[in-house]
Parts: C-alpha cells; structure tokens; sequence
C-alpha cells in the first residue's frame, strides 16, 4: 500500500532530486530502512524541515532501484546494475542491498575479474567480500596472475600479494614469471621497483638452472645489476648447499597423501588419499598396473608412480613403468620408463626432479641411479651409489640427496651416502648404528628420520635421527609396534606420517604420526586395508577446485539475483 501511495504520490512528504529527476517519498520509510536518512530527517538538521532534498554522488537509476526496494523488499541486481548499486547502497547504508551486491558479485568471481571486484569491494568498505576475493585469488593465483587485470597492481599492491605464506603455487617459478611479466608491461617505468618487488619473490626455492638461465638470458635482470647480484648470492648459496633461511610457503589447505600400490597377498592397483586435517580416506582412479615396492614422488601438482613389482597369481615381474596421476583429473597416464626394471626401489625429488636409486631387477640388485625431467620426460643415467641398495631410502635435504641403508643382496646396510648434483658425486656419510632395508625415510628441517624396517633378522621399531648440520646420528622416540615395508612423509615442519607395512606376522593397516617437538608417536585413522610395499607423497596445497571457483561455475549464465529479506 505504502509503495502504491508512493507511486501516486499521496501522503509523500519529501522530494529527491537526483539529477534531472525527481522522487517523492515519505520520510519515515526512508528513516525507518537506512541510517543515512535516519540522520538526515531526525538529527535536526536542514533537511529535516525542507520538502525537497538534492542528493550528489548517486545516479537516477541506482537511486529508483533503492527505493524500489525500500519500499518492497526486492531488488534484482544484474551485471549492468551491479557497479552502480554498491557506490549507492554503501553511500545510504541500506545493508540487505549492499549483502545482495556483494553476493552477486561472489558468484561472478573469475580469474579475469577477481583483482577488480576486490578492489571494488575495499572502495565500498565490503571488507568481508575483499577478504574473500583475496581468499580466491590466493588459491588460483596461477589463472589470476595471466589475466590483464594482474599487470594494472601497484608495486605495493603485487608485494603484498606475493610475499603471503598462503600465497598457492605449483612451483616459486610461477612467481617470479609473474613478476617479470608485470615488470615488462610497462619496464621503463617500473624496472626502479624492480628490486623490492623481486626482494617478495621466494627465489631461494627456485633452481639453480634456472637461476643461471635468467642471469644469463633475461633482458630485464640484466639491465639492473642489483637484481642480478640478488640472484648471483642464492644462487652461490644454493650451490654450496646453504640451509636456506627462508620459509617455504604455507597455504591454509588441506594436507592431502596420495598412497599408491602395495601388497596383501598379491600386488595392488588402489590408489588413495587421506586428509590429513579431517583424518578421512578416498578411493581414487586405480594404478594402470597393480604394483608393490614402487617409489613415488609429488612434483607441480602431480603424483608419479615408479618402477615396483607386479606379483599377480599368474606370475610376477619387476617393472620399469612410470606413472603419472592428475589430481584434478582422477585419471592416469604412462610416462617413458626408466632404463631398467626396479623394485623396492628408493625416490627422491631434487630441484623438480626425480631420482630413482638403486633398487632390482629379478636377482640383480641395483646401485645404478636415474633421473627424470617431467618437463621433457625423459630419463638420464648420473653416478652410480658405492653400493647396490634394495629397499633403499631416499630423502633431499639443502639439495643433496641422501641414500639410506638397503640391502646389497649379501646383509642389510646401515651405510648411507650423499649425492652432490654439481659435481655428479656420492659421498659416504657417518653409518646409522642398525642395519635397515625397508625402512621408512624422510627429511624434517635439517634432519632425516629413519623408522623401523628390517635387519636381517627382525623388523625393528626403533628410529634413527640423522642430523645433517653435525653429521650425527642419535635414537629418538620408537614406534609403537615393530614393522618394515613402510611409508614415512612429513605433514608439516614437526610431524611425520608412518602408513602400514608389515610386522614380521602379518600386514599392518596402522598409521601412526609423530611430534618432533614431542618427541612422541600417536596413533592416526587406520588405512582402509593392510598392506606393506606401497608408496606415499603429500601435496602441500589444494589441488581440488576451491569454493569461490565451484560457485563461479554453478552459477555461469546467471543475470538476475532477487533478495527477499524476511523482517
């Protein structure tokens, strides 16, 4: 009825003018839904006795829809009328509106519009969708950092965008392309900012190749000769194997292990993955080939399975297949193989590399060692281990890669070695106090922890620490229960995660974590079936389609959004 009296102008007690036109209103309504009129009408002054009002900074149209909804209770914001109604309801403080713009424009979040609506957002005080929208762009940086909306960011604007821990990468290299192609959008006036825009990139996390390839090759590193320099010192100290300082970034996702193969009567073809924060399982797209003792690694958002054994029923062989899975994808595809078949063969990752060391072929035991590019995806023979190592353990530390006990064919080792990338070299570092093949190997910091495994006579539940700063090794916190054939990875900067294996009876479903700072294990959600021989990597950011994106593509197409708040 009030809205009918309106349109008749009956009862009306004040006049809008905006622009070239004029609305007539009752003052009351107008107090009664924003702040804005509230004060205006109440708080004594001018324009609580005047019968017309000329309102600034607010157009005609944006102003008809206000008052539309101020009076019904609806409103239908569009792609045409969104960018005018925000300015106009932020100005009236009219809230349900302002909440009607703001989840409008969530559900238009792109990787080509996300900087503009967060910084539409941060113009109109939405402080909740900014935070959002920078939530969003944090995730799929990698989309964001190609749209053209990227290159208009200040320099402050891309600093404290890239200096963020949550910042979520495949690899650093991302970064500092990005930067580089901001820089050249307009080089002549931003190469001064150069240098502290490059100060935010992580570069100690990149490779020393590519290090050397933009010193050499980069036209924008080489007319500034600080930010060569800048790069010359991580790269001289990447080099030297220096513990690097920086912290590696830390995305708020979910820490997702991706566990590949094994053995429980017969070699596996399941993949799975388990949530480490909700402490939950998934079944994944199966292995091309069922496989144990197979090494895997996680590399740019990809999970690659190496080498193992297919023990089948009908007969068994030892494999050179390589395995990669898409996460996003579910799916697999075949990789070239490696140059001879190994099982129970040890994987590491070095500079986005990975190396397979040693493992067999039938009765010929390894001490030959691989490495694959993904890039080019193909395999290359370096320098061979001082001794043949099945069931051998592998862990990367200030990019050395250290090999870790085994079995020579003879005894179980408690031998290690240490491979130098620069010089294509292994050195002997001091041996661990047990002999262990089949033990579960991973670095933590400065450390590598060795857990359980077999010693020829017995598994063993002990853990060995080896400190790679002091070069010593020294027993710390044992498993619960005594097992070889196991998996170990770090979920952060102070636990490991040991997964299955076998205790010298049967196979173990047992998954059990450990505190660094503790010094403690505990026990975690059981695999979903026992098993020993399989392989485990972790991906340290979120590989599935994070919220704002799923939204965007559900509601793809969408004109109109209609609120109907309830009073």
């Amino acid at each position: 009825m009030m809205s009918m009296m309106r349109c008749h102008q009956m009862l009306t007690d004040v006049v809008l003018e905006v622009g070239s036109e004029l609305f007539h209103s009752h003052k009351v309504v107008l107090a009664a839904a924003s702040p804005y009129f509230k004060a205006m009408f109440t708080s004594g002054l001018m324009e609580t006795e005047m019968s017309r009002v000329t309102l600034h900074g607010v157009c005609p149209s944006a102003m008809s829809k206000l008052l539309e909804f101020i009076y019904t209770g609806k409103i239908r914001v569009t792609e045409t009328t969104v960018c005018t109604l925000l300015p106009a309801a932020a100005m009236f403080q009219v809230a349900d509106v302002i909440k009607a713009c703001c989840i409008f424009l969530e559900r238009q979040l792109s990787p080509s519009n996300a900087i503009g609506i967060a910084s539409f957002a941060e113009q109109h005080g939405c402080l909740e969708l900014k935070n959002r929208v920078n939530q969003y762009v944090l995730r799929n940086f990698s989309q964001v950092c190609q749209e053209d909306e990227f290159l208009t960011l200040s320099a402050a604007q891309l600093v404290d965008l890239i200096k963020k821990d949550e910042l979520i990468v495949r690899e650093e290299r991302e970064v500092y392309t990005a930067v580089i192609r901001w820089v050249r959008y307009s080089e002549e006036a931003r190469r001064p900012q150069m240098q502290s825009v490059l100060s935010a990139v992580r570069c100690q996390f990149l490779t020393p190749r590519f290090l050397h390839e933009q010193m050499r090759n980069c036209d924008v590193i080489r007319k500034l000769p600080a930010c060569r320099e800048y790069l010359a010192s991580i790269f001289k100290d990447l080099t030297l194997h220096k513990k690097v300082t920086v912290r590696e970034r830390t995305p708020d996702t979910p820490r997702i292990i991706y566990i590949a193969g094994g053995y429980f009567k017969y070699s596996l073809d399941i993949m799975e993955s388990f949530n480490v924060t909700l402490g939950t399982w998934s079944t994944l797209a199966k292995l091309t080939i069922p496989r144990s003792g197979l090494g895997c690694a996680f590399i740019k958002g990809m999970f690659y399975a190496v080498g193992g054994r297919n023990n089948a029923p009908g007969g068994s062989y030892d494999s050179d297949w390589v395995d990669r899975y898409d996460p996003l994808r579910d799916l697999w595809r075949p990789c070239n193989p490696m140059s001879v078949p190994r099982n129970r063969v040890g994987v590491g990752v070095l500079d986005g590399l990975i190396y397979a060391c040693g493992g067999s072929a039938g009765a010929e035991y390894h001490n030959s060692v691989e490495r694959y590019d993904p890039e080019e995806d193909r395999w290359c023979n370096i320098k061979q281990m001082s001794s043949k190592r099945l069931g051998v353990g592998v862990a990367v530390v200030n990019r050395l890669l250290y090999a870790i006990g085994g079995f020579d064919g003879e005894r179980r080792l408690n031998s290690c070695e240490c491979y130098h990338p620069e010089r294509d070299e292994w050195t002997s570092i001091p041996d661990m106090a047990v002999p262990r093949s089949g033990a579960g190997v991973a670095a933590l910091n400065h450390h590598i922890y060795v857990v359980g495994g077999y010693d020829g006579v017995q598994q063993l539940n002990s853990v060995e620490r080896y400190d790679t700063e002091t070069r010593s090794w020294q027993f710390v916190a044992a498993l619960t229960t005594a097992r070889s054939a196991i998996t170990l990875t770090p979920i952060d900067d102070n636990k490991l995660i040991a997964i299955g294996g076998f205790d010298g009876q049967g196979l173990l479903s047992l998954v059990e974590i450990y505190s660094a700072e503790e010094d403690k294990w505990s026990e975690s959600a059981s695999l979903p079936s026992a098993r020993s021989g399989h392989a485990a990597a972790i991906s340290f950011f979120q590989v599935s389609c994070p919220f704002f994106y799923v939204v965007f593509f559900l509601y793809v197409g969408l004109e109109v959004l209609e609120i109907c708040p309830i009073n």
